[in-house]
């Protein structure tokens, strides 16, 4: 089969609901030239989405632009150029709204604007094919040219400020601004002659550009002007100067861009504000006032530097205080308050700066001076400078003005005394050499802290006026009187003052009768001012004292009791000189023996104790040896002892002491007041008693030649212990002798042995050389024995003892001498045998040597007391004071009972084997 299709033919139909209705729509019908314009073409059709349109605009039935079913834009020469500049806006919006935009309207823009809209209908091949077309009203717009619209309004801080305050200016712009215009703003000045001056400008780009005439201040931040927000606009003038005063105005210009970017005025407002400056120097005055005018030491006074007009803290204002000391004619600058508030003091009064205070207000520039502890110092005329200053742009200071003040005259007082000097009288009687109190009170002062001068006078009866004796500063500082001086008086003034202050004493030590008089004293009241110097506020004079000085009385009293003594020789003797009484404590004493003699016309000084307590001896020819032999104590005051050692017979005589009262005078000068003697001591010395005894028993030795025997001088007793005996022995032989009257029979004593006092022995000649030995068995036991005797040997033998005691003197002196009884001795030939015979028979060894001896004892004694009787006159005055002997050491020695020979001991003279 086939098959064939023929051509086919295209069919439209259309339906009842495909009608179109368009409209134009903008917001206003007038513009102005820049602003932008917006017409809406709305499409108002049935299934829009599947329809297809062309939109074509048009302007004063010129085309300018078509927009197609494919929605893309086309756009003729002229509106195309705009559009590529971005001035102007075709486009799709949705399916049924065409807009064509306007951004920045022209004068030629005024007109008739339509759009036409076409319905584009596809065909079955895809093409497209025009439908119905309909187009709306023509909608006239009209664009007026660029008429700025702006208002402004200018507001200040101030109408009227003070020279110096700083000037604020607003400038905004209320209504007509159009925000994609710039504005210019210019300030400026008319002053009261109607000048104008640029003061700044800030053009469109935002720089500002200062007026020529304030250029310099605009540099240094003096002028400053700035935008707050746009339309917005502040000017503010630092430090306004009085040629700052006028009419501000502040011009704003309106700018637009044009199509080309060029910048095109539309038009200039402006508004302004009138501010008066009252000059800074304008009745600027000042005053000086003070409300104590006259014031005490160490009080306070406030001087007041007050500044018209009432300027703020702000203005610069220094202050200088000027001062003219009384009685001088010049001012000097005492202390500046700088205007930048600093202090600043002179260098002639350095002392103001420790108790001046200067305060400036903070409500104004008034200026106080306080100044405490007012002086002397401080008195005289004050005067406030007041300086106007201004702080220029340049950091610069200019003095606009300066005024001085009136003098003000502080008067400084001393304060009002209160001194009072007691006036009571009185009368003083006193011993010489005691102190001299002397007061002098103040009852009443004007400070706690015054400090008093006294100066202490005496008036003598010979004077007209008092002299000066003494002068105490308020600093304590001494000062002698020529009175003083002359009297000697400054080695004896104490002076002293209470702690409470009040009262003065001055005591006169030592006084003596030449200081009686009338003493007074005369106080001077200082206080310290506040410069710390003394000065003298009043002084008083006090009440006298009537001082009557005299001597002491004689009060010395001695000891008068009398006294005997009777002592031996060589003792120790206290003569007491007892002061009992005396004138005064403080006086001392000379004591002086003396000792009257038999046979010696007057007494002699014997010692002398000095008020110094030197010891003085008398005439040395006098004393002899007595000087070596007196010691002088005193073991309590008033109490003197003269001890005289180891008295002799010369030493025997009457003896008293002369005590001398020594006082001092004021001048450290003694002189006796008085003198008084003791009870007389008479002093008799004798010698110790002769007691020495020796044995006087006779006794008979019969010995054989070449034997030995014994010589024993036995001492019974001694007048003293501390004597020294002296022992010789003797042998009395009887020889014949012839002379004229014949033959006679005379007995010759020889020495054998001498023995001293001191232990020397005699030398030993003739035929005793080397037979003698001396042994002293006990202390009044001597032997002497006889070695190898011989026929010659026999003779009687005996021995002589003298006592000899030391002198005071030391020297040695024999008191008494006594021989004892003799002792015969035989010396039998070689050829007898009796010894033998005696000692080989006991009975008749004691026969011999034993019975005898108390028969021949009895006979001695008595014979011996006999004599004793007859001698005792004669041997006291024989005997010399000794010292004790110095007796040798007796060897050890062996004695035989039934034998008679004796050890054997060689004696030589002055030595012992």
């Amino acid at each position: 089969m086939t098959r064939k299709r023929s051509e086919g033919t295209m069919v439209y139909v259309e339906g009842t609901d495909m009608d179109i209705n368009v409209r134009l729509e903008t917001e206003k019908r007038t513009f102005i030239v820049g602003e932008p314009v917006e017409f809406r073409c709305i499409l108002e059709v049935q299934n829009v989405a599947k329809r297809y349109f062309s939109i074509s605009w048009a302007f004063n039935s010129s085309l300018i632009a078509t927009f197609g079913a494919n929605a893309v834009p086309v756009l003729n020469n002229e509106f195309a150029q705009r559009e590529a500049l971005g001035q102007l806006k075709v486009a799709k919006e949705s399916d049924s709204v065409y807009i064509l935009k306007i951004y920045r309207l022209r004068l030629e823009d005024s007109g008739k604007y339509n759009c036409r809209v076409t319905e584009r209908l596809k065909t079955t091949t895809g093409e497209f094919i025009d439908g119905e077309s309909k187009r709306p009203k023509n909608t006239p717009i009209t664009v007026l040219p660029l008429k700025t619209n702006i208002s402004v309004e200018v507001s200040n801080n101030a109408t009227s400020v003070l020279e110096g305050e700083s000037l604020r200016f607003g400038c905004s712009v209320r209504t007509g601004f159009r925000p994609q215009n710039r504005l210019s703003v210019i300030w400026q000045l008319v002053d009261k002659q109607n000048r104008r001056s640029d003061i700044v400008h800030l053009d469109r780009d935002g720089t500002l550009h200062p007026g020529p005439a304030y250029a310099e201040r605009s540099s240094y931040g003096g002028i400053q002007m700035e935008q707050i927000w746009p339309g917005s606009f502040t000017l503010e003038i630092f430090n306004s100067l009085k040629a700052d005063e006028g009419h501000y105005e502040c011009r704003i210009t309106e700018w637009t861009r044009r199509l080309d970017g060029e910048w095109q005025m539309i038009g200039e407002r402006h508004n302004g504000s009138a501010v008066s400056i009252t000059a800074l120097d304008a009745g600027f005055a000042v005053t000086a006032i003070s409300r104590t005018p006259g014031v005490t030491y160490n009080e306070s006074f406030d001087l007041q530097c007050i500044i018209k007009p009432h300027y703020p803290s702000w203005v610069p204002v220094s202050v200088t205080w000027r001062f003219q000391p009384a009685g001088s004619t010049e001012f000097h600058d005492l202390v500046t308050f700088t205007r930048d508030g600093g202090v600043q003091w002179g260098d002639k009064y350095a002392g103001f700066r420790t108790r001046t205070a200067i305060e400036k207000s903070e409500s104004s520039n008034n200026v106080r001076l306080s100044i405490s502890r007012a002086s002397d110092t401080e008195a005289g005329k004050y005067q406030c400078v007041a300086e106007l200053w201004r702080k220029n742009y340049n950091s610069s200071w200019t003095r606009l003005a300066d005024r001085t003040s009136n003098l003000l005259e502080i008067r400084v007082l001393r304060p009002v005394t209160k001194l009072q000097v007691s006036k009571s009288k009185r009368s003083i009687t006193l011993v010489e050499n005691g102190p001299l109190p002397l007061n002098c009170s103040v009852k009443s002062q004007t400070s706690p802290d015054s400090h008093f001068a006294v100066l202490w006078y005496v008036h003598k009866p010979s004077d007209t006026d008092g002299k000066l004796i003494l002068k105490t500063t308020h600093s304590s500082v001494f000062e002698y009187g020529t009175y003083a001086e002359e009297e000697g008086l400054k080695g004896r003034l104490q002076f002293e003052r209470s702690l409470s202050g009040g009262l003065f004493s001055l005591t006169v030590q030592r006084a003596r009768v030449s200081d009686s008089g009338s003493y007074y004293c005369h106080v001077e009241e200082w206080l310290l001012n506040p410069n710390h110097a003394w000065y003298k506020l009043a002084e008083e004079v006090s009440g006298r004292t009537e001082v009557t000085v005299k001597l002491p009385d004689n009060c010395l009293e001695v000891n008068q009791s009398q006294k005997n003594l009777t002592i031996l020789e060589n003792e120790w003797v206290t003569l007491e000189c007892l002061v009992i009484n005396r004138s005064s404590r403080a006086s001392q004493l000379s004591v002086e023996w003396y000792v009257w003699k038999t046979g010696h016309p007057e007494k002699e000084a014997v010692a002398k104790l000095t008020q110094q307590g030197v010891l003085l001896y008398g005439d040395p020819v006098v004393l002899n040896d007595l000087k070596s032999r007196l010691r002088v104590e005193s073991p309590s005051p008033g109490q003197y002892l003269l001890i005289i050692q180891n008295m002799t017979v010369q030493d025997s005589g009457t003896y008293d002491c002369r005590v001398e009262e020594w006082l001092l005078d004021p001048t450290n000068t003694w002189y006796r007041r008085a003198a008084e003697l003791s009870g007389l001591t008479t002093i008799t010395v004798k010698k110790p008693d002769v007691s020495l005894q020796v044995d006087t028993t006779t006794a008979n030795l019969t010995v054989v030649e070449q034997g030995q025997f014994h010589l024993d001088c036995n001492i019974l007793s001694t007048s003293r212990r501390d004597s020294r005996l002296a022992v010789t022995w003797f042998t009395t032989k009887t020889k014949e002798k012839h002379g004229p009257a014949g033959r006679k029979n005379a007995e010759e004593r020889e020495v054998l042995l001498k023995v001293s006092q001191d232990v020397i022995f005699s030398r030993e000649g003739g035929p005793w050389e080397g037979r003698l030995c001396f042994q002293r068995l006990s202390a009044t036991l001597y032997r002497l024995t006889v070695l190898r005797a011989v026929a010659t040997d026999s003779a009687n033998y005996s021995c002589r003892v003298e006592e000899w005691l030391p002198d005071p003197r030391g020297v040695w002196y024999k008191l008494a001498e006594e021989d004892s009884g003799p002792t015969a001795v035989y010396v039998q030939d070689t050829g007898t045998s009796l010894q033998s015979v005696i000692c080989s028979n006991d009975s008749l060894f004691y026969f011999v040597f034993f019975y005898p001896f108390p028969i021949f004892g009895i006979l001695i004694i008595t014979i011996l007391l006999v004599r004793f009787k007859s001698r005792n006159s004669s041997k006291n005055s024989e005997g010399k004071n000794g010292v004790p002997l110095l007796w040798i050491k007796e060897p050890h020695l062996n004695y035989s009972p039934t034998c008679l020979e004796p050890p054997v001991l060689s004696i030589h003279p002055g030595t012992i084997d």
